[in-house]
């Protein structure tokens, strides 16, 4: 009898309220189904253009809202008033089922990690953020807290972030007016941010052979540019000083800097001071909003430095060059204990600068005996393999400070993972696991497993591989560290997402580590190789003749623990190179991408100078 009574359910006729709300509903439904198909040709013009799209879309969604309907209503009236005690029991099982599932979760992921961290910390490991911050110094020895830092930085942070820098000691904090005068930009201001490469000259490259072209520089800096006044009238002129007359290229690229000579000489002197570490928010609960504005401004300053430098040694200004080449490891060096791996990256961006320099001047036989002992003194004391533990041991700390924000605050994740690239396979989990943990529904368990995952890696590869004792590394771990990126990457769970996104960033930052100091053992081998050409009118046969004399110890190749490449070439020059991270005897070609940049996975890392050929 019950049964019939359901079934004719769906014969009745729909009448008073019922029929009401059903009609109102579906009503709601077509005008959702309109505005929908409205905003969607806003956004994409193909649907504007085909107007039988739209209305496709709006019948379909119509219909498909009419068969819910008619379906759920009978459908939840069997549920609730026929049936209303076998489905309170039911949800009541499906909610004991629900936390059990997490609860099993949260035990078995929290008891995954604490196991995890409590091998290592017995081995000495440390996992706690605080544990990784630098030390505090004295203001008056810090040459982060010289005033021109102060100044420059309260201007990028502006008035409250400079009071999470600073604290209240300073009284000019609510201030808005500050000056960054470490703003060393070698482009014009409408330069800065534009794409095209054709509108900027570049600096040379020593990777592919070539020195920095003043020429282009000169022509730049006089080439007058257009402003837009606030009066929106627009004006020609120069943003660097010029001569009315065109100087050689060197004067002119330095009489064009020269805006920048107090701020140099005022860094000059802040360099001297013994410490350095900024006042960077350590004791923030989200370590993810830690603000690093430092970074850009030392850049910046390499950047002008390096070019400064270059056109000193082109004039003849050797001793300002090699000071200002040093002054750029010195500001290298004032970041050397930040626990940040972006930090380290940055470095190594601005010793390649420094190295441009020193290039540009061995390229042309400038520096003098005494010079190239200074340089080499300056470079020696790099070591980018000890770095390395110091980055990653900091990625260690800060994983663990971020996990455990996001433990308290899942809805701040979307802001805080990285990019997943082109696979769209880790988008799409990315994107649900995302949605999951804004809505607080991803079980923290999860994220215990993500952790100790990643950590896990680095633990077992990624430090390990990196033996700085010996000057070389163990490229089979690095390789197993791959296989597990990829295994991550094809084999995606809720338990190493993370994995899949994080770690080939790391793969990419060891090959830039490995990469910067080889960089740095060639540069001191050709310093070697040019101090032995000033003193005997030729280079060696043979790398072994520099040793003790012009390097006290020659560096060998970081990939293979074997002596660097080396050869004379038919014009009277050398080439000198690593075999690189492919672990293979390219003969000295270097590979490129197909936008003409340096593939560091491939080919050689080579040092020769223009016009050197086999």
């Amino acid at each position: 009898m019950n049964d019939d009574k359901f079934k004719s359910f769906w014969r009745k006729p729909r009448k008073g309220w019922n029929a009401v709300l059903i009609w109102c509903a579906l009503l709601g439904i077509l005008i959702f189904s309109v505005v929908l198909v409205a905003v969607s040709g806003k956004l994409d013009p193909t649907v504007t253009q085909d107007s039988i799209a739209g209305v496709l879309v709006a019948v379909i969604v119509f219909f498909l809202g009419l068969l819910a309907i008619y379906v759920a209503i009978p459908f939840i009236r069997w549920m609730f008033w026929k049936h209303w005690r076998r489905t309170l029991l039911g949800f009541a099982c499906l909610v004991i089922l629900v936390a059990l599932f997490y609860a099993e979760e949260d035990w078995r992921g929290e008891h995954a990690w604490n196991k995890f961290k409590g091998q290592w910390e017995a081995k000495g490991q440390r996992f706690d953020w605080q544990s990784m911050v630098p030390p505090l110094m004295p203001v008056d020895q810090n040459f982060a807290m010289a005033p021109i830092w102060v100044e420059s930085m309260k201007a990028v942070l502006g008035p409250e972030n400079s009071r999470e820098w600073y604290g209240n000691n300073f009284a000019e904090n609510g201030r808005t007016n500050f000056t960054n005068r470490l703003d060393l930009n070698v482009y014009r201001q409408q330069d800065l941010y534009s794409p095209s490469r054709e509108s900027k000259p570049v600096t040379g490259n020593w990777q592919k052979g070539e020195v920095t072209d003043l020429n282009t520089w000169q022509t730049y800096y006089r080439t007058p540019t257009k402003i837009n006044l606030p009066s929106r009238k627009t004006v020609t002129t120069n943003e660097f000083p010029v001569a009315p007359q065109p100087q050689t290229p060197a004067q002119d690229v330095l009489l064009a800097l020269s805006k920048y000579d107090s701020a140099i000489e005022e860094l000059l002197q802040a360099s001297k001071l013994p410490y350095s570490r900024f006042p960077l928010n350590y004791v923030t609960e989200n370590p993810g909003m830690i603000l690093l504005p430092q970074l850009g401004a030392l850049k910046r300053c390499s950047q002008a430095l390096q070019l400064r430098a270059s056109a000193e040694v082109q004039n003849g200004q050797n001793e300002r060059a090699v000071a200002d080449i040093e002054l750029i490891l010195k500001l290298t060096d004032s970041v050397h204990a930040e626990p940040f791996l972006i930090s380290h990256l940055v470095r190594m961006d601005m010793v390649n600068s420094a190295l441009q320099s020193v290039y540009d001047g061995l390229a042309s036989h400038k520096w003098s005996d005494a010079q190239l002992v200074e340089l080499d003194s300056v470079l020696g004391k790099l070591d980018f393999l000890a770095d390395y533990h110091l980055a990653m041991r900091g990625e260690l700390g800060f994983e663990d400070a971020i996990v455990s924000f996001l433990r308290h605050h899942p809805e701040q994740y979307p802001g805080m993972v990285g990019e997943s690239g082109n696979n769209q396979n880790i988008s799409m989990v990315n994107y649900i696991i995302s949605a999951a943990m804004v809505l607080h529904v991803v079980p923290k368990g999860w994220l215990y497993q993500n952790q100790r995952l990643c950590a896990q890696s680095i633990e077992e590869f990624y430090l390990p591989g990196m033996d700085d004792q010996h000057h070389t590394v163990h490229l089979d771990l690095f390789r197993q560290a791959d296989m597990a990126v990829n295994n991550a990457r094809a084999h995606l769970t809720p338990y190493n997402i993370q994995e899949a996104l994080m770690l080939p960033g790391l793969n990419q930052a060891t090959v830039r580590f490995v990469h910067s100091q080889s960089s740095v053992d060639m540069a001191r081998e050709a310093i070697a190789l040019e101090r032995y050409r000033l003193a005997h009118g030729d280079y060696p046969d043979s790398l072994n003749a520099l040793a003790p004399h012009y390097i006290v110890e020659l560096p060998h190749d970081i990939i293979n623990g074997q002596p660097l490449r080396f050869g004379r070439t038919s014009n009277g020059k050398f080439v000198l190179y690593s075999v690189g991270w492919n672990e293979a005897d390219d003969g000295g070609v270097v590979a490129l991408t197909d936008g003409g940049e340096v593939d560091v996975d491939k080919g050689d890392w080579v040092w020769r100078y223009p016009g050197e050929s086999e």
